[in-house]
């Protein structure tokens, strides 16, 4: 078997970043390569298609991660993705398809079968590719979660994987983190464990090298290079933790404001606007927000009724009502364009009570049915004068009135546009067709896709030029050295 896992001292340590430019890294030196993560939780997702060619979801992250590698995204590349549903509870998707839900309280007991599945996805790739690099979940340190780990120590322990430490720098207390993230394994944990990563490093190399050497001196294990912070590093996120970090510089250009929904999904959409020069884009909370933008959107949301109340709630709602009726363009993506109609029904108990009905906001006629069986689709077609395809992934049917125009499976009235395909706007002859339309901007020549390559180039010429890739390709390919270290603590049982 021939794979790496790459794990963090904490969640957002730099882990996708790290397994991304690996990926890429080990498949230039035309090595066959799969990105993997056993379990993902995230509402940002993305639709690929199964080895027999049908529709499948896994997380974003993932799907990225196989652009790197130069392989195609498959549902066994990301085996169970959880899709928060509320603070306690969390929809699962099992090899691309819906497979119920687990609670908090289910980590002990209710979750052997995703370890199950999870594992046997892994040994399925490796048959498949020369290298699996593979992705933790959070930390391996969470020693109150290892008896049903099966995302860190216990997929490295089923596989006998090597396992390389990422760190994140800007955190603080990092070489206290590294250390004590391995002194707190059980000694079969730390047999493991075979060096680290430093990531997001500012300064003066010299200044942190005192810090590594004693690290390896503590450990026995090497730091297999210092990743530099760099503002042109920005991946597809898996959730929501970078939000806050969103936000163009405010001037003359036009605005757009992103409404920030508490249960967010596929916020992903956004991304292509980001990239136009001549928009400044902002996640709003709070109705003064929308005050002065000139285009608003309703993104995706794994809650659309949770969601829809939490708009009523802060008056986002009336500030919506209010930029629609002076004339000014709202654009609603899925769960977005689902509350921009007149009411949503939930007769089964999706989201809500069964039989649950909820007015919406009225700017579109359409209404929109929940129903138990999970819409996956990759659609292609043309709107605005533009082609375009996207991805599907709804439990709600929508129905428009009569009459009213559809556009890319949604609906339009005027400035108000709602759509079910997500990833319409990563598409750059349909960005600049909604643009002109919408905001009257004129092209700008960005295209997306190719600024996603160019970023994951970067990425790969970081970790080729600050990691020891000819290093951590050994590693994959021989496994964790014998005979490392056990660190005292350790061994305390």
């Amino acid at each position: 078997m021939s794979g790496l896992l790459v794990a963090g001292t904490t969640s957002d340590a730099g882990k996708s970043v790290v397994t991304t430019g690996l990926c890429r890294a080990f498949a230039r030196r035309g090595v066959s390569v799969a990105p993997y993560k056993a379990q993902n939780m995230s509402n940002n997702s993305m639709v690929c298609h199964d080895r027999d060619g049908t529709p499948a979801e896994i997380g974003r992250a993932q799907w990225v991660q196989a652009l790197a590698a130069r392989a195609a995204p498959e549902p066994a590349m990301n085996p169970v993705l959880l899709k928060p549903g509320s603070d306690r509870r969390s929809h699962v998707v099992l090899r691309g398809r819906p497979a119920g839900e687990v609670s908090a309280t289910d980590f002990a007991t209710g979750r052997r079968h995703l370890a199950a599945a999870a594992h046997a996805a892994y040994d399925e790739l490796v048959s498949r590719y020369d290298v699996v690099v593979a992705e933790g979940a959070g930390s391996p340190a969470e020693v109150n979660l290892r008896a049903s780990d099966y995302v860190n120590m216990g997929l490295a322990r089923h596989a006998g994987l090597p396992v390389v430490v990422v760190g994140d720098i800007d955190r603080g207390g990092l070489f206290a983190a590294m250390l004590g993230t391995l002194a707190v394994l059980e000694p079969a944990d730390q047999a493991l464990v075979a060096g680290f990563v430093v990531n997001k490093f500012r300064g003066d190399l010299g200044l942190l090298r005192p810090g590594l050497e004693r690290l390896q001196e503590l450990t026995g294990r090497p730091v297999h290079g210092v990743l530099p912070w760099h503002p042109d590093v920005w991946l597809d996120s898996e959730d929501a933790l970078d939000l806050g970090g969103r936000r163009a510089r405010a001037d003359d250009r036009v605005r757009v404001a992103v409404v920030r929904l508490p249960r967010i999904s596929n916020f992903t959409d956004v991304d292509a606007l980001g990239l136009e020069p001549d928009l400044d884009v902002v996640f709003a909370s709070h109705p003064r927000d929308l005050a002065d933008a000139h285009l608003v959107v309703l993104p995706g949301t794994r809650a659309t009724l949770a969601d829809l109340a939490w708009l009523r709630a802060r008056g986002l709602d009336l500030a919506i009502e209010r930029h629609a009726r002076a004339g000014r363009p709202v654009l609603g993506i899925c769960g977005g364009f689902q509350m921009l109609g007149t009411a949503v029904h939930d007769p089964e108990g999706v989201e809500g009570p069964p039989g649950s009905r909820v007015a919406g906001l009225g700017l579109l006629p359409v209404t929109t049915t929940f129903g138990r069986e999970k819409v996956l689709r990759l659609p292609s077609g043309e709107a605005l004068g533009a082609r375009t395809s996207g991805y599907e992934i709804h439990h709600g049917r929508v129905t428009r009135s009569a009459g009213v125009e559809d556009l890319l499976g949604g609906a339009r009235v005027g400035p108000v546009v709602g759509t079910m395909w997500h990833g319409s706007l990563e598409g750059d002859e349909f960005r600049t067709a909604y643009l002109a339309d919408a905001v009257g901007l004129p092209p700008s020549g960005v295209s997306f896709p190719a600024a996603r390559e160019r970023r994951l180039e970067l990425l790969a010429d970081l970790v080729e030029e600050h990691l020891d890739v000819d290093a951590l390709f050994a590693l994959a390919r021989g496994g964790a050295p014998a005979g490392l270290p056990m660190l005292e603590l350790g061994l305390v049982r």
